[in-house]
């Protein structure tokens, strides 16, 4: 029998942020409003960086960290909505600036539960036997796509990378690794590719921003966070009592607060950062693991859960024995 197990974490944000004071400069919104309404106090930016920059820097921390070789890692996962290309992917552009060997590498698109999605990925080609050391990364830079004009989204996204390598275990550590999606037909979270063109016109194609029904995204967040802690637990045999900690994709602290509620689960164990990145897609649970594990959050030897949802509309969840 083949485990897995987190060797080691890595993050990245820019220096650059944006309190909600100079949100406030921008568009019509406050402090108060924000925080009320998301907890978010401010977000990093983007300025001369883009998502493989980010990306680089998150691995090079997870590799130093995990003290795996980088000789030794066969495959490379990014999770993103916001690569630099079309094509070539970030993966392929990572593999070569970190100077790995030749090894599987490809992006995927699971918006902000895009990192469980990576992390079931890698974990499942491991435990085949096909592959031995993952690097799996969550890298956005959604301030490219934010509209700055509207305060009903512009104050939720930041830009920043995780990363993390997991590897074989002699126990079992990644435990179980669950996600899921049920198609978001009616757009309430969603940005648009660039149009379709006339050939004998060739407009000048333009980027869309992203838009989002905060409702029902809400409706849908609260609904199935709690219903994948429940799910993983029972698949484990195991109550809330066993779980040192939950860290959950820091989108909305109300999202989080309602879930700690509804599973009856204190908070002083419910990771939340959210104040200080705001919503960062699939960097958001990559990054809320390291800066957990880092500030003695998270110990060896600690049972957590990790969930995560999004655009799709898309979820994931992994029970961890770190």
């Amino acid at each position: 029998m083949i485990y897995t197990k987190i060797k080691g974490t890595g993050s990245y944000v820019p220096k650059r942020f944006l309190t909600n004071d100079d949100l406030a400069q921008i568009v019509d919104t406050n402090d108060e409003w924000i925080r009320t309404r998301t907890g978010i106090e401010k977000r990093h930016i983007v300025t001369d960086e883009y998502t493989i920059d980010l990306a680089e820097q998150a691995a090079l921390e997870a590799l130093e960290s995990s003290h795996v070789a980088k000789e030794d890692i066969d495959l490379v996962i990014v999770a993103t909505v916001t690569p630099d290309h079309y094509f070539p992917g970030i993966a392929q552009l990572l593999q070569k600036r970190l100077g790995l060997k030749t090894v599987t590498a490809f992006d995927i698109n699971a918006a902000c539960s895009g990192f469980l999605y990576a992390l079931q990925i890698a974990d499942k080609m491991i435990k085949s036997g096909a592959f031995h050391n993952a690097l799996i990364v969550g890298a956005e830079t959604l301030t490219r796509l934010t509209d700055w004009s509207d305060r009903n989204t512009c104050v939720l996204f930041g830009d920043a990378a995780g990363a993390m390598v997991i590897g074989t275990s002699d126990y079992d550590s990644i435990r179980t690794v669950i996600t899921g999606s049920d198609g978001d037909d009616n757009s309430y979270l969603i940005c648009d590719n660039v149009d379709l063109k006339d050939p004998y016109t060739n407009e000048k194609s333009t980027q869309d921003h992203i838009h989002m029904n905060g409702r029902e995204v809400f409706k849908f967040a609260t609904r199935i966070m709690p219903q994948m802690v429940r799910d993983l637990l029972e698949m484990n045999k195991m109550s809330i009592d066993d779980l040192d900690y939950i860290v959950a994709h820091q989108a909305n602290l109300r999202i989080i607060d309602k879930a700690a509620r509804d599973l009856n689960f204190s908070m002083d164990k419910m990771y939340v950062n959210i104040n200080e990145y705001g919503n960062t897609s699939a960097a958001s649970v990559p990054l809320a693991i390291d800066e957990a594990i880092r500030k003695g959050h998270l110990k060896r030897g600690d049972q957590f859960v990790t969930v995560a949802f999004g655009g799709g509309f898309t979820w994931g969840g992994a029970l961890i024995t770190y």
